[in-house]
C-alpha cells in the first residue's frame, strides 16, 4: 500500500469550511465534527459546534463509529500567555467496523492536508478526550 493512497475524497464545500476555520477570530472552543459518506465514498461535514467543550465534544461522539475532529481549542499557557491552536483529533474507538477504520484511516492524511493542520492526534477510547490529554499533547509543539 503506498502512503499517498486516497480511499475518500473530501467535499469541496467541507474544505472551505475548513479554511474559514483556520482564520476565524472568535476565542471560544469550537469543533467540526467530520464523518465519511461511506456509499459515496466522500469526507463529509457531519456538525459543527460552538461554545464546547472537551466534556461535551466527548459527548458527541458515536460509541463505535470513528469520527474525524477539528478542534479550536482556547489554551491558557502556564505563564499566562493564551493561544488558540487547531487540533486535528482521530477519534477510531475499539470496536469499530474493520472496513470503517481502513477506510478513516486510509482518508486521513489527505484531509489533514485539505485542512492546513500540523497538531494531529489520534485517540481509541473517547474517554481520553478530556482537557489533561489534549494539553500533554500539544506541549510536544512548544
Amino acid at each position: 500500500m503506498s502512503a499517498s493512497l486516497t480511499v475518500c475524497d473530501v467535499d469541496e464545500s467541507l474544505k472551505a469550511l475548513l479554511n474559514k476555520f483556520r482564520f476565524r477570530k472568535e476565542t471560544n472552543d469550537a469543533a467540526i465534527l467530520i464523518k465519511i459518506d461511506m456509499e459515496k465514498q466522500l469526507v463529509i461535514l457531519e456538525k459543527e459546534l460552538q461554545d464546547i467543550s472537551l466534556d461535551e465534544l466527548r459527548e458527541e461522539l458515536p460509541e463505535r463509529q470513528p469520527r474525524f475532529i477539528v478542534y479550536s481549542y482556547k489554551y491558557s499557557h502556564d505563564d499566562g500567555r493564551v493561544s488558540y491552536p487547531l487540533c486535528f483529533i482521530f477519534s477510531s474507538p475499539a470496536g469499530c467496523k474493520p472496513e470503517q477504520q481502513m477506510m478513516y484511516a486510509g482518508s486521513k492524511l489527505q484531509l489533514v492536508k485539505a485542512a492546513g493542520l500540523t497538531k494531529v492526534f489520534e485517540t481509541r477510547n473517547a474517554e481520553d478526550l478530556t482537557e489533561e490529554w489534549l494539553k500533554e499533547h500539544l506541549s510536544m509543539f512548544r
